[in-house]
């Protein structure tokens, strides 16, 4: 079986029985490709993990297209990367398709009822590990429910309040530095 075939076939296989993104997918690329196919090397798998990370993008497209290309350089990359597409992509046209002829039977009914909540999970889940690693604590615990409210209740761009939020912290680190420098001085 030639290269391209197989690694579309990888990312392919990899993309649909990989629940949870494209982290999720991380351990089982690493185990193909570096472990057992042996095509990169641990170092180099975690330096292109590394600059997937760092450039805008769906994370597991991109590792795909940085491991293909460094590869096989454009047509590894682009098999590479159709292969971890076309899963997700088959899905939702299979869905898209069919949903609305099924969507008022009680069974596919109860199948979303019982999705909703899961989704929930799998985004609330990172939100609370981002709040812990970002320090969230009693006396800052009002800005991301400031914030949330004022996007959801008052419809504010979530754009403005990022600056918003970005603008506050930089003024009340400078309040603060003024602070310590104040008390330094006494």
């Amino acid at each position: 079986m030639n290269f391209y075939l197989k690694s579309f076939l990888i990312f392919t296989r990899i993309g649909l029985f990989t629940i949870g993104g494209g982290y999720a997918m991380v351990p089982l690329i690493e185990a193909d490709l570096v472990d057992k196919r042996k095509w990169i090397s641990k170092e180099d798998f975690l330096d292109l993990m590394a600059l997937a990370q760092t450039v805008p993008g769906i994370f597991a497209v991109n590792i795909a297209i940085f491991i293909g290309y460094k590869l096989k350089k454009f047509w590894g990359a682009f098999w590479m990367a159709a292969g971890t597409i076309l899963p997700s992509f088959a899905i939702m046209l299979g869905i898209a398709l069919f949903f609305r002829q099924f969507q008022h039977i009680e069974a596919v009914e109860n199948i979303f009822k019982g999705i909703r909540p899961a989704v929930v999970a799998l985004i609330a889940a990172p939100t609370f590990k981002m709040a812990k690693s970002a320090r969230i604590n009693r006396y800052n615990v009002w800005i991301p429910i400031v914030s949330a409210l004022l996007i959801w209740l008052l419809g504010f761009s979530p754009i403005y309040v990022i600056i918003l939020t970005g603008l506050g912290g930089f003024f009340y680190g400078q309040y603060q530095h003024r602070q310590k420098n104040k008390e330094e001085k006494k």
